[in-house]
């Protein structure tokens, strides 16, 4: 027997009440949200607040007061021509383009919403001063990298050196996060420059190894996003097919875990999972889903909400990293459990996490899971291709708490079914239990 798991109203309800809540803390507000001077991600944070704000907007009709007031300011904080950072000059700073990116997407989703002029104006300018000049470019970006070089990065990357022409970073092929942003701005501008400018950088990044390069997960989802948004506009299926090339990579070649959540860079289950990625994940393989109708696509973005975002928002609203899940990578011991790294990732995903939700909200219908149950009501439990204990679309995990780890009373909920001796139930969601659960927990996932 089939049974529908829905996403409800109420659920979604309270995790966007949560996100809300985290993004009107000081933080996020106008005291804070601008980067110091010489920030290692000129317009990040700044552009991915506003995309934030406005997603909140789009979700609920909630203002959040630092939505104008950011706008507002930004012409104090940025140079002449509306940007943050260094001025562009013939090293390219990837970092600046990454975080720029998020800049036009949050300028982009305003214009749409409230057709105002600054938007419109500094989504121009980003692109005239800060983009349009790196054209020609990024058949350079340089692929030849040491290996050591290649297994540095921290949770929020950084900048490790200048190379022919391009300051790198640990999050590699970070500068193709931008496909996002300047497919947007075509979609507003349908100015040629950009869209010949976005041409070239999808062509060079979808030449590209990733999985040698260890390219960051998160860059590349959000790259084949704006892949889907430029085929939108235009419907020339080369885009399609090259955001399709890019899923099927993530999720065939190493880039997402055992739980559908991301590995943060290609290929190296010794790091963490990120949600901006688990989010890009979800968005890529919901809208897969409508431009084809195979139902692969959608069952595997309510496999993503379902698993992959169970963990990921946390009880203060925000979103944090976790463990990776994987077995059998040459040259990595296996790690079979889903536990909590860092609480939060304010800085990124905490703001990504809002259109996650908008998106989830808006398609609410599509992400239903399904299950399979005997007639007298049991759990039917498969072995996956990856040897993995589920009941149809959910991974199924043996819940346990550290001894003496105290959870103030809280108690593992009653197993849903005992397969092979071991008792398992679907992961347990954090967003709704208190930190002290969520800092303890732990899941093991049980490979056959």
């Amino acid at each position: 027997m089939i049974r529908r798991q829905e996403v409800t109203q109420k659920e979604l309800d309270e995790r966007l009440a949560r996100s809300e809540k985290r993004l009107r803390e000081p933080y996020y507000q106008i005291g804070e949200v601008f980067q110091p001077v010489g920030a290692d991600w000129p317009g990040d944070k700044e552009g991915r607040a506003l995309l934030a704000f406005v997603s909140h907007y789009k979700a609920t009709g909630h203002v959040i007061p630092c939505m104008a007031q950011l706008l507002e300011a930004m012409p104090a904080h940025t140079n002449a021509q509306l940007y943050f950072g260094p001025e562009a000059n013939h090293v390219i700073f990837e970092q600046q383009l990454s975080g720029h990116s998020w800049l036009l997407r949050g300028l982009c989703e305003h214009f749409e919403q409230f057709r105002d002029e600054f938007s419109l104006r500094a989504l121009r300018s980003v692109t005239e001063h800060l983009y349009l000049p790196t054209t020609g470019r990024y058949a350079g970006y340089p692929i030849d990298r040491d290996p050591e070089e290649l297994m540095k990065g921290g949770v929020s990357g950084h900048t490790i050196s200048d190379t022919e022409g391009w300051r790198l970073s640990t999050d590699v092929g970070c500068a193709f996060m931008s496909i996002d942003g300047l497919s947007h701005v075509y979609k507003i501008t349908r100015d040629a420059r950009v869209k010949a400018l976005v041409d070239e950088m999808i062509r060079v990044y979808s030449s590209i190894d990733k999985v040698t390069l260890r390219a960051q997960t998160h860059c590349t989802l959000t790259a084949a996003r704006g892949m889907l948004r430029m085929y939108d506009v235009t419907e020339d299926p080369v885009y399609l097919t090259y955001a399709k090339d890019i899923f099927n990579l993530y999720v065939f070649g190493a880039g997402m875990d055992a739980v559908f959540q991301n590995l943060n860079w290609w290929g190296r289950p010794d790091t963490w999972t990120e949600p901006c990625a688990i989010v890009d994940s979800l968005m890529v393989s919901g809208e897969l889903y409508k431009i084809t109708g195979k139902d692969m696509y959608r069952r595997c973005a309510a496999r993503i909400w379902h698993n992959g975002l169970a963990s990921a928002q946390r009880p203060n609203g925000g979103a944090g990293t976790d463990s990776v899940v994987f077995i059998n990578v040459d040259g990595y011991e296996d790690v079979d459990t889903l536990r909590l790294l860092s609480y939060e990732a304010p800085f990124c995903c905490s703001m990504r996490l809002a259109e996650g939700l908008w998106y989830a909200n808006k398609n609410r219908e599509l992400l239903y899971a399904e299950t399979e149950y005997t007639g007298d009501g049991r759990m039917m439990t498969i072995h996956d291709g990856f040897g993995r204990y589920m009941c149809g679309d959910l991974v199924l995990a043996e819940a346990f708490v550290p001894d003496g780890a105290d959870t103030n009373g809280w108690t593992l909920p009653a197993p849903t079914v005992t397969v092979d001796g071991h008792v398992l139930a679907p992961l347990i969601t954090y967003y709704d239990k208190t930190d002290s659960v969520a800092g303890v927990l732990r899941q093991r996932v049980l490979f056959r």
